[in-house]
């Protein structure tokens, strides 16, 4: 791996090697030092366009526990603010010593650019990218999936067999894309849900099972249900009639949850609209992944840096730990 840009860039040894060395990460989390030492050197800068504090801290979290230093650089108030290019950012970056870019941008396909304009020599890691992809969300999606269902038996497996429902917002979610494209590269079935305004152009030709209505899909029994976060905006620009009917057809109600398989998970990449694409009952119960999304978030992260920037092939162990 050169850049991690898309999900569907990611063949299936691909995505169980990044789902195996986080698991090796997550061990980190039970050390008194959660400190290891392979990116002791190197600097990692969080270039974000866009406001996402759980992304951002995500990725913090991660490289100063590779021991990497960290740039976080903000558009917000910046020369970028003024009018400054993403080229002059990017050779900025450069002259700084960057070793990796994570980038997350308002316009789809600014990460792809950045890798391969020519303008920087550094890992680039797409953080999302305008209603393209986000693949580190989908990477610890699928993580979570994995250990939720195999525990200690995860390691080396993929996710043949199993069911997974994406509701909401397809049409605008990067999240979406990037969860179709590698749970289906590792085996699941995936089965969308939306109203027909918010399904993307094209939707056919994807490697889906589509759906109108929640209960529809919901009667396939899934092993995980994905809710996604309906943004104000959509409510605005008349995706649907109102945030009421919304929550009645499409939201995982109280009355859904109760109905759901004991083993159901229920997933959301936060943060949430209670009451409206998902209710309290089903976002604090013992089925909801939530936290454990935040936590796994780290671990792919740090797997991700480790694997682009440390170019190991080895195991992250064998590079010892701090403490």
């Amino acid at each position: 791996m050169r850049h991690l840009l898309s999900a569907r860039d990611l063949d299936r040894e691909t995505a169980i090697r990044i789902l195996d060395v986080a698991e090796d990460m997550a061990q980190t989390a039970d050390r008194e030092v959660r400190k290891l030492p392979p990116l002791r050197g190197k600097t990692v800068v969080n270039l974000f366009f866009e406001d996402s504090t759980r992304t951002r801290l995500s990725f913090e979290s991660a490289a100063k526990r590779l021991s990497a230093d960290v740039i976080t650089f903000s558009a917000k108030g910046s020369s970028v603010s003024k009018g400054e290019s993403l080229k002059d950012t990017a050779q900025t970056l450069a002259a700084m010593g960057a070793d990796a870019i994570v980038v997350r941008h308002h316009d789809s396909g600014a990460a792809h650019q950045l890798a391969h304009a020519g303008w920087i020599d550094a890992a680039i890691i797409n953080a999302g990218d305008g209603t393209h992809e986000h693949p580190t969300q989908a990477l610890l999606d699928a993580f979570t999936i994995r250990a939720r269902r195999f525990g200690d038996d995860a390691r080396g497996r993929d996710l043949a067999g199993l069911r997974v429902a994406i509701v909401g917002d397809i049409l605008h979610s990067r999240v979406a894309r990037s969860n179709v494209w590698l749970l289906t590269t590792l085996g699941a079935e995936v089965h969308l849900v939306a109203p027909r305004t918010l399904l993307p152009h094209g939707v056919a030709q994807w490697p889906v099972t589509v759906h109108e209505h929640l209960d529809n899909a919901l009667a396939s029994a899934p092993d995980a249900v994905m809710m996604l976060r309906i943004q104000s905006e959509r409510m605005r620009d008349a995706f649907f009639p109102s945030a009421r009917e919304y929550a009645r057809v499409w939201g995982l109600t109280a009355e859904r949850f109760a109905v759901l398989g004991p083993d159901t998970m229920v997933m959301h990449p936060g943060p949430m609209n209670r009451g409206l694409e998902i209710s309290s009952a089903a976002a604090d119960s013992d089925r909801s992944t939530v936290l454990a999304q935040v936590t796994n978030g780290v671990s792919i992260r740090m797997a991700v840096l480790y694997l682009l920037v440390a170019g190991s092939t080895g195991s992250p162990e064998a590079t010892g730990g701090e403490g």
